[in-house]
């Protein structure tokens, strides 16, 4: 399996991916500048591997816009396979910060009002508190999308008949069918006789 390094140096010596302008046509030019860039795109891959969603990369100061990366990975199958192992890595990285998140309590600050009566004032509580709602919503969260996104290793185990991994099994006893067809038909043959 080549390196990252040789996948994107593979890439660099391909030059740029063209655009969808003919050959001989200039191209106007819009936006962000979409040039193909080794070392932007390993840098996408390092932040999709840590849980960054590309779209967060994209935002980022220096990288380029979210359409131009998908055309870059429609154009180079390497970079494609390389992105798609980097957002597997990124979502373990994800699972293992869903632990981080419940295992460390983040402390919050809780108001209260209370509007008095006619006769008095009104009044506002503050309680210090784990913000344990805050932490659950971020668990949460991270869980749903990554059963979304590869549901086979993170969603819900739902065994269903005919599933390619428990197939459908038919249980035909030949032997106790026949047996009864007989009987049904030696029972006709009384019923017929008397």
């Amino acid at each position: 399996m080549p390196s990252i390094a040789q996948i994107l140096d593979e890439a660099a010596s391909k030059g740029k991916p063209q655009g969808l302008a003919a050959k001989g046509e200039e191209k106007k030019k819009t936006g962000r500048p979409s040039t193909y860039n080794p070392e932007t795109a390993e840098k996408m891959c390092e932040l999709l591997s840590e849980g960054v969603p590309l779209r967060e990369i994209c935002r980022m100061e220096g990288m380029p816009y979210w359409r131009a990366v998908y055309r870059w990975m429609a154009q180079d199958e390497n970079l494609s396979a390389h992105i798609a192992r980097a957002r597997e890595v990124g979502y373990d990285a994800m699972a293992e910060e869903c632990l981080i998140i419940a295992d460390t309590p983040k402390i919050g600050f809780k108001k209260t009002f209370n509007s008095g009566s006619d006769d008095d004032e009104d009044s506002m509580t503050v309680v210090e508190e784990d913000m344990l709602g805050h932490r659950k919503l971020q668990i949460e969260t991270r869980l749903k999308l990554l059963a979304k996104w590869n549901p086979k290793k993170y969603g819900d185990r739902q065994i269903l008949a005919g599933d390619s991994e428990n197939p459908l099994e038919v249980q035909n006893d030949a032997m106790t069918i026949l047996a009864a067809a007989v009987k049904n038909l030696e029972l006709k043959r009384q019923t017929a006789n008397e």
